[in-house]
C-alpha cells in the first residue's frame, strides 16, 4: 500500500497469529461497515528472542520491510525504541515510563512536529488486575494517547483468546507506521 494511503487511514485492526515459535501481526484497514479490508502491514517476532528488532512488512510474503523499530539498549527496563521507515529514516519514537508503568503501563510517544503523546491504561482497576492476577492477564484493555489533553490515537485490546485489537486514530498528522509500531509494541513489549 502506498504510504498516502496509509496515512488516510482512521482506524485498523491487529491481529495476532500464535506460531510455535515466533508471534505474527496482521494489520488490517477497515472498510467503511466496519469489516476488516486488506492486509497492509505484517510483522513477526520470535517468541524468546530479545525483543529489541522488529521488523513490520507490507504483506505476509516478507519481501518489502515498511517500518522497524529496534530498542537503543539491551535490556533497559525503561527502553526507548526508535521507529524508521523502510530506508532506515527515522519516524519517531516510543518508550515506556518505567516509574509510572509499575500500576498503570505508559508510554511516550515522539513525532517531529508534534507535541509528546502520552499513552496510558484507561482502567486503573483492570491495569492491577491484569498485573498482580496471572490468570487474569489475558483481561481486555484500552490505551487512550493523549497529547495536550487532546486524543492522538487509542489501542483497545478485544475480548478473545487470540489478541485483537482495534486502533482508532483521532489526530491526522501522527504518522501511521508510528501508531502501527506502538500498536504492535503494546502486544510485543507488554511483558504481561
Amino acid at each position: 500500500m502506498h504510504p498516502n494511503n496509509l496515512q488516510a487511514q482512521q482506524q485498523f485492526h491487529i491481529r495476532q497469529r500464535i506460531r510455535m515459535m515466533v508471534n505474527q501481526y496482521e494489520v488490517h484497514a477497515v472498510a467503511p461497515d466496519g469489516s476488516e479490508a486488506g492486509l497492509l502491514a505484517f510483522a513477526q517476532q520470535k517468541r524468546l528472542a530479545f525483543k529489541e528488532q522488529v521488523t513490520i512488512y507490507t504483506d505476509d510474503s516478507k519481501q518489502q520491510p515498511l517500518l522497524g523499530f529496534k530498542a537503543r539498549q539491551r535490556l533497559d527496563i525503561g527502553a526507548t525504541y526508535d521507529v524508521t521507515d523502510h530506508a532506515g529514516n527515522p519516524i519517531g519514537l516510543f518508550r515506556k515510563d518505567f516509574a509510572q508503568s509499575l500500576l498503570r503501563s505508559t508510554w511516550h510517544v515522539e513525532q517531529a512536529g508534534l507535541p509528546q503523546v502520552t499513552g496510558q491504561e484507561r482502567s486503573m482497576p483492570v491495569a492491577l488486575l491484569r498485573r498482580f492476577v496471572d490468570s487474569l492477564s489475558w483481561l481486555p484493555y484500552h490505551f487512550d494517547f493523549v497529547a495536550g489533553g487532546q486524543p492522538v490515537f487509542s489501542v483497545i485490546k478485544k475480548w478473545g483468546l487470540r489478541d485483537r485489537y482495534v486502533v482508532e486514530i483521532q489526530h491526522p498528522q501522527v504518522d501511521r507506521r508510528l501508531v502501527i509500531a506502538m500498536a504492535i509494541g503494546l502486544d510485543a513489549l507488554q511483558g504481561r
